[in-house]
């Protein structure tokens, strides 16, 4: 009820208790077939462990009251997955393993899968930022420094630097994704248990065990070696801080002063009917504010002492899942928000003349040096700029007034629209990224 961040969104039913119960599930299921394969537990085994892996049989809230007693999950759902499998292939349900390798693994496998997701949105935000790049290409707007007009830009150039942070989160997410690894190591990281119960090479057994479940093999068990954590902490912050970026940008031209934006289909007030409120936006800048104090956690969690440590592995669950959790639902807002973004050119282009020509103070001082000198091009120009406001008359009219000036084609030289650089080339380059 207090998470309309990402209630509903596809990573809430990716990162919800049953998903992860099923990447548990999964892992033991898959650490038996990868002993059958390798020859520590006996034919039949592996079959045995999957049929019996079915989550309907299991009860969350159940385990999850049984877990206190052990500080995770896994311990009763071992008992509970052993006695589902029966006395012929029973004990080879968890053998060798220790609780943080399955919960390590089906933290992965939970990440994986939500990542595939945020992935899905991430690629629907760059296309919906693509065709508005192009059409707005030669858009004129106001560019904005320090919250001031600064010089023109064009909104193409803004939504297609929108799109490169997108195209940057989805590189992140995706070289990250397609490195989460497995974990398994036994007691203490040392594989021994596996060698004990028959295993001709153990150190065979992590690479059969990831090859079950589609992830990356481990080079060594990382109990305490926390780099996949600390990857995903930094590439679900980043893309939370890159669909922030855009959102923020929302939120200020869709004030009502500005007006050059507005979302597809704002949300209501509950005291005030005429509003329609930038939801979208506003959760996806929640998000972005939340995101990096949980990732400052998981980084937090890399001082892990010994070989598991006490205190610093707990640490990592419940953060890890609520940035998955609000990645998830940012991404799904921020490919709801681009889809329908709505933009007022007209807004933009009345929005240029606020400063009555002064937008393009910097494009005269470049020009008028080469005709009166820079020193006298600066005093001019100040001084029309001071006039510009105190009479609030157009700067055109006023440098029409110049004797200096006539013969310049001052109609070009101060209109906003033809003094937007090399807006359009840079749009085009950027829309080369595929």
């Amino acid at each position: 009820m207090l998470a309309p961040g990402w209630t509903g969104s596809p990573a809430a039913s990716a990162t919800g208790d049953g998903a992860f119960l099923r990447a548990l599930l999964d892992a033991e299921a898959a650490l038996t077939r990868a002993q059958e394969a390798l020859g520590p537990a006996p034919k039949g085994a592996g079959a045995a462990v999957t049929a019996a892996a079915d989550d309907s049989g299991f009860d969350v809230r159940f385990l999850a009251e049984r877990a206190r007693a052990g500080g995770n999950p896994v311990i009763p759902l071992v008992a509970d997955l052993t006695k589902a499998v029966g006395e012929e292939f029973g004990p080879y349900v968890h053998r060798g393993a220790t609780s943080q390798d399955i919960m390590d693994t089906a933290t992965m496998l939970v990440a994986v899968r939500t990542l595939d997701l945020v992935l899905a949105d991430l690629d629907r935000t760059g296309r919906a930022l693509a065709r508005l790049a192009a059409e707005h290409r030669d858009t004129p707007m106001p560019g904005r420094t320090l919250t001031q007009h600064a010089v023109p830009t064009t909104f193409g150039l803004k939504a297609a630097g929108w799109r490169s942070l997108v195209l940057d989160a989805r590189d992140r997410v995706t070289a990250v994704r397609d490195a989460l690894p497995a974990q398994l190591g036994g007691a203490a990281g040392t594989l021994a248990a596996f060698a004990a119960y028959g295993a001709v090479d153990a150190t065979a057994l992590p690479a059969a065990f990831a090859a079950e479940l589609g992830l990356r093999p481990p080079l060594l068990p990382w109990h305490t070696l926390r780099t996949p954590i600390a990857d995903l902490a930094g590439c679900l912050a980043f893309t939370a801080g890159a669909l922030g970026k855009i959102a923020t940008d929302v939120l200020t031209l869709a004030r009502t002063e500005i007006g050059e934006l507005a979302e597809g289909s704002g949300g209501g007030s509950s005291a005030m009917p005429h509003k329609a409120n930038p939801i979208r936006s506003t959760l996806i800048a929640a998000a972005a504010r939340r995101g990096p104090q949980l990732a400052a956690t998981l980084f937090g969690a890399l001082v892990a002492d010994d070989e598991r440590p006490a205190g610093a592995w707990h640490a990592e669950w419940e953060p890890l899942r609520d940035l998955l959790r609000l990645v998830g639902g940012a991404a799904r807002d921020a490919a709801e928000l681009t889809e329908g973004l709505r933009v007022d050119a007209d807004a933009m282009r009345s929005n240029l003349d606020l400063t009555h020509g002064l937008i393009v103070s910097e494009r005269l001082s470049a020009e008028l040096s080469a005709l009166l000198g820079r020193a006298r091009a600066r005093e001019l120009l100040t001084e029309l700029a001071r006039r510009t406001y105190a009479e609030n008359r157009p700067l055109a009219e006023l440098l029409a007034e110049e004797p200096d000036l006539k013969g310049v084609d001052l109609g070009d030289l101060t209109d906003p629209a033809r003094y937007t650089g090399s807006a359009g080339a840079l749009t085009d380059r950027a829309l080369e990224r595929r």
